[in-house]
C-alpha cells in the first residue's frame, strides 16, 4: 500500500515524515511548513535566501533550512545531500510573480519567471521522484495557480509558466500511476502574500490566505487529488464558464470586476518585492551566462 493512500489516519502518517518544501521561507512555503510540522512532520524549507528560510525555520518546532536555487540541478544535488534521508512528501511551492505589461518585461524576468515556475517544478519532481518509485511511496504536490487555468492581463508570461506547471503535474501523475507515488497540483487564486502586493485584491477576485493554501496542500494527503484550487469552488466553476458562457458574455463580465487591474499596480507598495525580483533575475542571467 502507498505510504500516503486515502484515508482517516494520513495526518497521523505524517508523525516524523521528512517534509521537503521549496519556497519555504515566506509566505505559502512558511505556512506549509508549520501545518506540517504542527501534524509532527521533520520540515526541511528549502530556499534561495537562506537567511531568511533560517529565520522561518527558527520559529517552527524542529523545522530546519537549506539554501537551494530550485533552477540549478547542481542546487538540488547538493540541497538532497545536505538534507539526508529519504523524502516522504515534496511541496514545490517557490514560485516569482512579476506583473505588468507583456511588452514592457524584460528578457531576464521572462526567462526567471519560466526558469523558477516550470524548470524548478521539474528539477524538483526529477530529484525526488525516482527515490519514492524506488521505495514504492511518496507524495509531491506543485503549487500551480488559478492562473494555471485563468488567463489574466498584465500576467503573460505567468500565465504560460502556470499552466506549464499544471500541465507538468499532469503528465507526471499519468506517467507514476501505479507506482505508489502521487503527484498533485495545487491552484490558489489571488493569495495575501509579498507576491500580490500592489495589486487590488478582492472586488470580484476570490482571494485567500497564506494558510488557506497550506490546509489544502496538506489535504491532499488524503485526497490525492489531480487538482485542487482554492477556493476549492473555482476550478469547477471556471470549467463551467469556459463550457458554457460565450466569449462576449464572458468579456462583458471581465470589464465588471476590473481583471485588467494588474496592469495599474501601487508601484510603491510593491517596491520590496520588484527589487528583490529584479535582484534575483539579475543574479540568474549572470549565472546562466557564466555556465555558458
Amino acid at each position: 500500500m502507498a505510504f500516503f493512500g486515502p484515508s482517516r489516519d494520513h495526518l497521523a502518517r505524517l508523525d516524523g515524515a521528512l517534509v521537503v518544501i521549496t519556497g519555504g521561507a515566506r509566505g505559502i512555503g512558511a505556512a506549509t511548513g508549520r501545518l506540517f510540522a504542527l501534524h509532527g512532520a521533520r520540515v526541511v524549507l528549502a530556499d534561495l535566501d537562506l537567511d531568511v528560510a533560517e529565520a522561518t525555520a527558527a520559529t517552527i518546532p524542529g523545522a530546519r533550512a537549506v539554501r537551494l536555487d530550485v533552477t540549478d540541478r547542481g542546487s538540488w544535488r547538493t540541497a538532497l545531500d545536505e538534507i539526508g534521508g529519504d523524502i516522504d512528501v515534496l511541496v514545490n511551492n517557490a514560485g516569482v510573480m512579476p506583473l505588468g505589461h507583456f511588452e514592457e518585461e524584460s528578457e531576464r524576468t521572462t526567462d526567471l519567471i519560466l526558469d523558477v515556475n516550470i524548470r524548478g517544478v521539474l528539477n524538483g519532481m526529477r530529484a525526488a521522484i525516482p527515490g519514492m518509485v524506488a521505495r514504492g511511496r511518496g507524495h509531491v504536490v506543485n503549487v500551480a495557480s488559478m492562473a494555471g487555468m485563468i488567463p489574466i492581463p498584465g500576467m503573460v508570461t505567468y500565465n504560460a509558466s502556470k499552466y506549464g506547471a499544471l500541465g507538468a503535474t499532469l503528465g507526471a501523475r499519468r506517467e507514476y500511476d501505479g507506482t505508489g507515488v502521487a503527484v498533485c497540483a495545487i491552484l490558489p487564486s489571488a493569495v495575501r502574500t509579498e507576491l500580490s502586493s500592489g495589486a487590488q485584491l478582492g472586488a470580484g477576485m476570490p482571494t485567500v490566505d497564506p494558510e488557506d493554501v497550506a490546509a489544502a496542500i496538506v489535504d491532499t494527503l488524503r485526497t490525492r487529488a489531480a487538482r485542487t484550487s482554492v477556493p476549492k469552488w473555482v476550478a469547477p466553476g471556471w470549467r463551467l464558464v469556459e463550457a458554457f458562457v460565450p466569449e462576449p458574455v464572458e468579456r462583458l463580465a471581465r470589464r465588471l470586476i476590473d481583471d485588467r487591474r494588474t496592469l495599474d499596480l501601487d508601484a510603491a507598495a510593491r517596491t520590496a518585492y520588484t527589487e528583490r525580483i529584479d535582484r534575483h533575475a539579475t543574479d540568474h542571467a549572470r549565472d546562466e551566462e557564466s555556465a555558458r
